[in-house]
Order: structure tokens, then C-alpha cells, then sequence
């Protein structure tokens, strides 16, 4: 999985449905023949943490790795799985055998040829116990994995695995030669990664920028473009004056800034922008080790005293909708029919009651057992949106008697210091989940040590059994009854306040030729994005 925003890229063998509620901008027909050079600058308010993919819990690092590391699969537009440094595979029948067939000629950024036993070593890599990853559940399904050659390798599971191909992404892709009897997280391998993608690191100056350099030996052709340069500006009003100012070409808008400060003569002239629905949701996560949040009515009562449909009006402008649970709308696992919590204080504020939660000295503030009911919010700094959606819950908890502090870390602070070391009463955040709709990582009672995804200390017996249900079964009506299911109890347990499901809403400069929107981006076609020759602006050196 890969978080949104806490950045998590959870990556079957089916089509998700998609309802094209917004996708706004148009593909851009060439009309002139794609030429190589200049530079696109994207501007981001998060820096990466490391480049190693299986190391990186956070949506800018896999953001940077994506453009340096292959997988052995990826998705296609149309959502299904298609071959990346894979020519081919066969399945057996039940499902349980998968054979690769890696492409040849395929070299890594130093000019070591890419092999199964890059492959080996990598998967090797992710179950070692002294490898800190989230990722490595997926892996320690495999029951055996065999290198037949120097481009066929093998894997047996050991009962069946739904996520099995999609999961052999580009988090075990690592180059033997180069890290073999190394500790990886020691390793300065992860500031100087070598991959074998359409991008390799020219540089990175912590706090500033991340400049990659095409590979122009790269396996699938070099890109058009000749620098793709990360700018890291965490004030989300800043980045926006660097892009009318020209210093950055690319990056992801506000809400405020899509459908206001962007409606004008000069950025219809200057700039393309997009609007999609995101593989994503934001949600306020319990920890439920905290014994203001071990009853659920606490919970649930919080829930009613929330209205999303504010949040999505003031902070969005519209452009999302309420979630309900860990799947987007209009997607084959989404349960349309979980229990929803209008906003509702006065049904609040009967549910506080019932848990014990009442103002006897008539200072506003409930209390129990003599201690008022507060607590503190965390969030990351720069993310205007979560700061505003903050806010609101702060002011709509306020008229149920419940006090809330807000508290703005910087991210690498937030997630190594307080969500790792669960030093947190509630935080607000995000994931992107990815196009299984396994999430046996966030939600297993068995996923709640450091450096794993389930940081609430969320616990339900059934939840893990229908977790497992699910991934066990290659039927897709069989799996969409466990999930089904699973959202069911998470609707009811409530171990977070689901909030909403934002759009994806880019911008671009319009110098930027061959951009095509589709439901999985706009970046996924990157290496064949262009600027004319008469409307480049910089002159890279090879």
C-alpha cells in the first residue's frame, strides 16, 4: 500500500470500476514531433526520507524512487497489469505459481545488467527480520523463490494470494552488486540510489531540491525531458507565488487555488490543469490505547458531532466527497451501504452522556471521573487542507463540550517521533491506497509494532479473520463479501473518523506537451512528456 499523504502505496487480476465523475483536462495532441531537452520543475512541500522504496513510508519518497526504480509489473491506464521489467509471466492454474521472464538488456544506472538474482536479492531483502519495512507481509506469503536463469525466476506460495502479481512491484528491485552484505538502513544508498528507471539522482540538497537527470540508456527509451528537478517549499502559498513567478512548472493545487486564484486570463494562457478522483481519503485516527478512545460510543459520538459535508464545502470547495470507509467510491470493494454518521451534536452529546461524559461544574468542558475531556490533534505542517479540516472539528467538538488543541509538526517529526513511537492522542492524515483492495498492513491486529501501518492499535478478531479471507481467494464476489464486511465493522468500531476523499487537481505548464490524463494520473507516462524546442526554457549539458 502507499500512504497519500502519510504517503502508503498499498498495491487482482480485476478491473476497478471507475464512474469519471471530473476527469477534467484533455489530452494534448502533438503537433509538432516530440524533441529532447529542458527541465520540469515540480514543487512539493515534503521531502523525501530515503529512496529505497521498501524503506519509505511516505508518498514523497515513493513519489522521487518511482522515477529511479522499475517494478517487475505496473498498471496500465486501463487498470490492468501490464509488464515493466517483466517481458512475461504465466500463473498456474490454482493460482498459486507465478514464473517471470525479465526482460534483457535491462541495465542499472551504472551499466551492471539487471537479473533475476537482482530480484532474489531484494526479495531476500524485504523478509529479512532486521529490515524495518511495512511492506514485507506480501513477502512472507512466498513459499519458496527459485532463479530458473539469468532472467526467469520463480515463486511458489504457500496458500493462495489474491495480491500475489501486483504485489511484485518496485519494492524488491535493489541492485545485488551494490548493496550485497550491506545493512540497507545504514547504507548511504538511500541518498544515492542506483536504479534502473527513466531517471537517476544528479543530486539532493536537504530542505531545497532533488535534481534527477534522464537516463538516456533507459530500457524503454530516454525521455524527452532532460531534468526533472524536485523543489521542496513546505508553505503551500509560497509554492504557489514560485509557479506564478516561473520558478516552478508543476504542482498540486488547493482547492482555493483551483477554483479561484487559478480562474484567471494569465493561468488559462500559461498553465493546464487537471481534476481526477484520487485513490485516496483523509481521515482523524484514535489512538486507541488512550482511555479517552477505548469506547466506541466516545467514538462514535465525536463522529456525529463532525458535519464532512462543511469540511467538503469550506476546505474543498466541492471538489471531493464524504468517505465512509477505506475505499473510494465507484470502486468494486466501496460498500455504498455502510452505517453513515449524520451530523448530528445532540445525538452526540446522548452518546457522551451514556459513556459517562458530562459538564457537572458548568464550565463548558465535559469531564469524567474529574478529568475534562481533552486532547490534542496532531498533524503535519504545510498541509493547509488538514490544518483547515483541524480547525473545524476543533470549533463543531467545542459545542459538545469536548476541548482539542492542534499541534503542527514538521513531517519527518511527526511520523519518526509521535506516530511511530504512538506518542499521539489523535492525528489527522491521509493514505493513497492502491488498486488491491487488501489492507491486511493498516488494519491487522498483528501490524501494530514501530514502522508498521496499523499506529491507532486497532484490534477486532473478526476483522483479521475476514482479512485473511480475503486475500485467500481468488474469486472476486468471495473477496467483495469480506470486504464488504470489513467495512461494515470499521463503520462501527470506528477506529478512525473517515472524512473525505479529495480530487486530484495538478496544474502543469502549458510548454509541457504529451501529458494524458487517465484513472491512474497524469505522471504515469512521464518519460514521454515533451517541450517543444522553440518553448524550452533551460539547456541541460549531458
Amino acid at each position: 500500500m502507499i500512504p497519500l499523504i502519510f504517503g502508503i502505496t498499498l498495491i487482482t487480476f480485476t478491473v476497478i470500476h471507475l464512474t469519471h465523475r471530473d476527469l477534467v483536462g484533455r489530452e494534448t495532441e502533438p503537433k509538432e514531433t516530440a524533441t529532447y531537452g529542458d527541465a520540469v520543475i515540480e514543487g512539493t512541500i515534503g521531502e523525501p526520507s530515503t529512496l529505497i522504496p521498501m524503506l519509505a513510508g511516505d508518498s514523497a519518497s515513493h513519489s522521487v524512487a518511482g522515477m529511479i526504480f522499475n517494478g517487475i509489473v505496473k498498471y496500465h491506464t486501463d487498470l490492468s497489469v501490464i509488464g515493466d521489467l517483466a517481458e512475461s509471466w504465466t500463473i498456474s492454474s490454482d493460482g498459486m505459481v507465478i514464473v517471470f521472464r525479465l526482460k534483457k538488456g535491462v541495465k542499472w544506472a551504472d551499466g551492471v545488467e539487471f537479473t533475476a538474482d537482482d530480484v532474489m536479492f531484494g526479495y531476500k531483502t524485504i523478509i529479512d527480520e532486521k529490515t524495518p519495512t511495512p511492506y514485507k507481509e506480501d513477502y512472507m506469503q512466498v513459499k519458496k523463490f527459485e532463479v530458473l536463469d539469468r532472467y526467469t525466476f520463480r515463486v511458489t506460495y504457500k496458500k493462495p494470494f489474491a495480491p500475489a502479481l501486483t504485489s511484485w512491484g518496485n519494492l524488491v528491485v535493489l541492485p545485488k552488486h551494490l548493496l550485497e552484505g550491506k545493512d540497507i538502513t545504514k547504507s548511504d544508498f538511500g541518498r544515492n540510489p542506483i536504479g534502473t528507471g527513466p531517471y537517476k539522482l544528479k543530486k539532493w540538497v536537504s530542505g531545497q531540491e532533488v535534481v534527477l537527470d534522464s537516463n538516456r540508456s533507459y530500457f524503454d527509451g530516454r525521455p524527452y525531458i532532460d531534468r526533472y528537478i524536485y523543489r521542496v517549499i513546505p508553505d503551500p502559498a509560497t509554492l504557489f507565488l514560485e509557479l506564478q513567478a516561473g520558478g516552478i512548472d508543476m504542482m498540486g493545487l488547493t482547492p482555493i487555488q483551483y477554483t479561484k486564484q487559478t480562474d484567471t486570463d494569465f493561468f488559462r494562457k500559461n498553465f493546464q490543469k487537471f481534476r481526477y478522483p484520487a485513490f485516496s481519503y483523509t481521515y482523524m485516527g484514535f489512538n486507541l490505547r488512550h482511555p479517552w478512545f477505548k469506547d466506541k460510543r466516545v467514538r462514535q459520538a465525536i463522529a456525529h458531532a463532525i458535519d464532512k459535508s462543511e469540511i467538503i464545502d469550506v476546505v474543498l470547495f466541492g471538489l471531493g466527497s464524504p468517505a465512509t470507509g477505506p475505499y473510494v467510491p465507484n470502486t468494486w470493494p466501496y460498500n455504498p451501504d455502510v452505517k453513515k454518521y449524520e451530523f448530528d451534536p445532540g445525538k452526540a452529546k446522548r452518546l457522551l452522556k451514556e459513556a459517562g461524559w458530562e459538564d457537572t461544574d458548568g464550565d463548558g468542558i465535559i469531564e469524567k471521573d474529574g478529568k475534562p475531556f481533552q486532547f490534542t490533534i496532531l498533524t503535519n505542517m504545510g498541509n493547509r487542507l488538514r490544518i483547515n479540516t483541524a480547525t473545524i472539528i476543533q470549533w463543531r467538538l467545542a459545542k459538545v463540550g469536548i476541548k482539542v488543541e492542534i499541534r503542527l509538526l514538521e513531517w519527518s517529526t511527526l511520523i519518526n517521533e509521535f506516530i511511530d513511537k504512538r506518542r499521539f492522542e489523535a492525528v489527522i492524515l491521509g493514505w493513497s491506497i492502491g488498486l488491491d483492495p487488501d489492507q491486511y498492513d493498516i488494519w491487522h491486529s498483528g501490524k501494530t509494532r514501530e514502522k508498521e501501518f496499523n499506529f491507532v492499535s486497532y484490534s477486532n478478531p473478526l476483522v483479521d479473520t475476514l482479512l485473511e479471507k480475503g486475500r485467500r481467494t481468488f474469486d472476486i464476489e468471495e473477496r467483495k463479501k469480506a470486504y464488504y464486511k470489513i467495512q461494515e465493522i470499521l463503520a462501527d468500531d470506528l477506529p478512525y473518523v473517515f472524512l473525505y476523499v479529495p480530487d486530484a487537481i495538478p496544474i502543469v505548464h502549458s510548454r509541457v506537451k504529451g501529458i494524458k490524463p487517465s484513472p491512474i494520473g497524469i505522471s504515469y507516462n512521464l518519460p514521454k512528456w515533451y517541450v517543444p524546442e522553440k518553448l524550452q526554457r533551460y539547456r541541460i549539458e549531458p
